[in-house]
């Protein structure tokens, strides 16, 4: 005998509890026949404090439709919204809080199935860790990317354009004129960055991981088509009810294998690193960061994108999308890994096609034979550190200099552009404190700002280290992600003015040159940095949030728990 579904042990319920939900729910409008349907509840980040999701509201009417096209009952709830633009000091801050949001929404509400709206960087990790948590059919669909912004003839795409002109308005060599034009022509349509930052990066992946439908990632937020993916999404997740396909069928390890190969191949963002392994911990699949070098070594580059290429994800969606990507990407892939279609990854993509092979390039004839990130290991790294080398200037990836020393993101902005530091362009640059718990929240601050005074020399590249992060529209050869953090006296803690650093990209090394026995001399003299908060969520966040190589989740939240019936002891 079939089991009832959540929403009809909660609508069929005995005595006064189920007269009440049958009650309410007929004071929404419904009848009987309504909540005899699966009940699929649409998990919404819109906010109008954060541009990026700021028109998920329409993206919610297209899925409605498609629920009840497929006999469904759709129900709209809200989630936290996690915007980058807004939210100080740090969105990563609170991905595990929106997380939760998600996970204990789907959990208490008797959904049947959700699907989940995101966009903008967090919102995205942040609902697929609450689903595979809750473990209840689930789709998740982003709102997509920007169009492209246009100056002067010159295609633009936030923020590596952000980046990229305010360098050259510090540095004098275009005017104030100039830089509050492309101001104005950067950000032309609703959407996330439409370069391949991080927001574009998850967005791509969830389509790797199966747990999105074909077209995602790269469909523009103002296409009618993005629309009709949403109605589709709303149909097929009636679909997934009754095959019961959760997202503990789908997110397997040859699936993460199938994002990370996706994330090479696109040269994707940094910050995917992180959230991978954080979606996996809730997945129970164990993901260690050297699986991210060894498939980096075998996946080619072949997705000719912005910060490392030369498009963005307009023109990628036109080139044939993320599915012709996967499709050239096939014979790498685990093709037979069941997806929220209910077919197999392989025949997601049988149909794609590339247009633009300067754009999507094949397995023959790639941008570069190895993925756009590495993992490095050292003593200055014992847990691992994250460069993407496809965005950094190439005579930089083998590199020894000395050291210099920002102890924290205050000291770097009072220091940073005073024109009697003493720095050339062959110092790295070396930001502690800015890790999960130093930082607080691990900010994107990773790719420190190259000093004024060698700005106005011509230097737009140096190699730089830290504990945080940086967004994905960044580049430069910039080491994020050192753990264990300086906060918690990982030996970046150590590092001191004049001291050599030896970067090494081919051999994966970063390496500290001073002897252990100094070493230990400083870690005796070490005094732990104050607390960043003395009470509430953010103490919560400091006691519980894990390194980066473990996903920055709280250490109390890994792993599933599927969501069973839902009661209420009313009597």
């Amino acid at each position: 005998m079939t089991q009832p579904t959540r929403s009809q042990t909660f609508f069929n319920e005995d005595g006064v509890a189920g007269l009440t939900h049958r009650a309410f729910t007929a004071a929404m409008g419904y009848d009987s026949n309504d909540m005899s349907r699966p009940l699929i509840g649409i998990g919404n980040t819109w906010s109008e404090l954060n541009n990026c999701n700021a028109h998920l509201r329409q993206l919610a009417e297209a899925v409605k439709r498609g629920v009840l096209q497929a006999g469904g009952l759709p129900l709209e709830f809200p989630t936290i919204s996690l915007g980058e633009i807004y939210l100080s000091p740090t969105s990563m801050l609170y991905r595990n809080l929106a997380a939760m949001d998600t996970e204990e929404m789907v959990r208490g509400n008797p959904l049947d199935g959700v699907v989940l709206l995101t966009n903008c960087d967090k919102t995205t990790p942040a609902a697929l860790m609450g689903a595979a948590s809750a473990d209840i059919p689930t789709i998740m669909l982003s709102g997509g990317p920007m169009l492209n912004g246009h100056y002067n003839g010159e295609i633009l795409g936030a923020c590596t354009d952000c980046r990229r002109y305010t360098a050259e308005f510090q540095a004098g060599a275009i005017t104030a004129e100039t830089y509050q034009a492309v101001e104005e022509n950067l950000v032309r349509s609703a959407g996330h960055c439409m370069v391949m930052g991080t927001a574009s990066t998850m967005n791509s992946l969830m389509e790797a991981l199966g747990i999105a439908l074909p077209g995602n990632g790269a469909i523009p937020a103002a296409d009618s088509r993005r629309t009709r993916l949403a109605q589709a999404a709303g149909r097929q997740i009636v679909e997934l009810v009754k095959a019961d396909i959760r997202p503990s069928r789908i997110l397997t390890a040859e699936a993460f294998d199938n994002a990370i190969r996706l994330l090479h191949a696109l040269g994707g963002s940094t910050n995917a690193v992180v959230h991978l392994p954080a979606i996996a911990g809730r997945a129970g699949v164990d993901l260690p960061l050297s699986r991210f070098d060894e498939l980096s070594r075998t996946t080619p580059l072949i997705a000719n994108m912005r910060p490392t290429g030369q498009y963005q994800m307009e023109d990628l969606f036109y080139a044939g999308g993320i599915p012709a990507v996967l499709k050239n990407l096939l014979p790498l892939l685990n093709g037979d890994a069941l997806t929220v279609t209910g077919t197999t990854l392989a025949e997601n993509v049988s149909s794609a096609e590339v247009s633009n092979p300067e754009i999507i390039r094949s397995l023959d004839d790639p941008l570069a034979a190895e993925g756009g990130l590495s993992i490095l290991r050292g003593n200055l790294a014992p847990d691992g550190a994250v460069i993407k080398h496809a965005a950094a200037t190439p005579v930089l990836l083998r590199h020894s200099g000395p050291a210099l020393v920002f102890k924290d993101v205050a000291d770097l902005k009072a220091r940073v552009h005073d024109p009697a530091l003493d720095v050339t362009k062959d110092h790295v640059l070396v930001l502690q404190n800015a890790g999960p718990v130093g930082g607080p929240g691990m900010p994107e601050v990773g790719n420190l700002p190259i000093p004024q005074k060698l700005l106005k020399q011509g230097v737009r590249d140096m190699v730089r280290i830290s504990d945080g992060r940086m967004s994905g529209t960044s580049y430069g050869a910039i080491v994020l992600h050192v753990a264990p953090e300086a906060a918690l006296g990982g030996p970046l803690a150590l590092v001191e003015d004049g001291d050599i650093i030896e970067l090494d990209v081919p051999e994966r090394r970063l390496r500290l040159r001073v002897s252990d026995d100094d070493l230990a001399k400083r870690r005796a003299k070490w005094v732990a940095p104050p607390p960043a908060f003395g009470r509430g969520y953010g103490q919560l966040y400091l006691r519980s949030v894990n390194q980066a190589p473990q996903g920055c989740d709280f250490d109390f939240l890994r792993g599933r728990d599927p969501a069973g019936p839902v009661w209420q002891p009313k009597f």
